[in-house]
């Protein structure tokens, strides 16, 4: 239903952040909390997720994180709260190399996840999260080029593998447009042209 808030946040706890919106306050629980500082005007990616007798809100710095929060409440024996806890126990970009080595051991090292856990994670996501490791490498590396990282991301949903992305990057880096709308239909003039 939500897919970001903004506003300001009004109070930080162990497991979530408060975040003001036009006056009302929404509990985010958020694998970081302590990411955000009272006061700071921010916006949140957020997943809405509603059980027999509650309603919850999940917040996430970034786009990436909120996505890899959704792949990791797809496997089964994962729950809200145990993605939350995976997520906050590691650097997320690492948590998914971990899962594309197929390192059992690694994920055994996150509270409530033994080796069968451990395994079905990396049976359900292996090969699924090329995609989230760039987007998470462009946050990181490229903050200030949004319009960017977005035509990457939309080009890889778009069905291109990462692989043809990443070799298009460049001069899509190299071209210093404004919108991400120009991005991907030059990214996708590239693409076309190589296939």
């Amino acid at each position: 239903m939500f897919e970001y808030l903004k506003g300001t946040i009004t109070g930080v706890q162990p497991g979530y952040a408060v975040l003001d919106v036009a006056g009302v306050g929404y509990k985010l629980f958020c694998p970081q909390p302590y990411a955000y500082e009272l006061d700071q005007e921010v916006k949140i990616f957020v997943e809405q997720v509603i059980r027999e007798n509650e309603q919850t809100l999940y917040g996430f710095l970034s786009l990436s994180d909120k996505q890899l929060f959704l792949k990791l409440t797809s496997v089964s024996g994962i729950g809200p709260k145990s993605a939350l806890a995976i997520m906050a126990a590691e650097n997320s970009a690492g948590l998914a190399n971990a899962i594309e080595n197929g390192e059992v051991k690694y994920l055994t090292q996150f509270p409530g996840v033994g080796k069968k856990t451990a395994s079905q994670i990396i049976l359900d996501l292996k090969g699924k999260l090329e995609g989230y490791v760039t987007a998470q490498q462009l946050e990181l590396s490229e903050p200030e080029n949004h319009a960017l990282n977005d035509a990457i991301l939309a080009l890889v949903a778009l069905g291109y593998t990462q692989k043809e992305v990443d070799k298009i990057t460049p001069k899509l880096r190299d071209a210093d447009l404004a919108k991400a709308e120009e991005y991907i239909k030059l990214g996708l003039n590239l693409l076309l042209k190589k296939g």
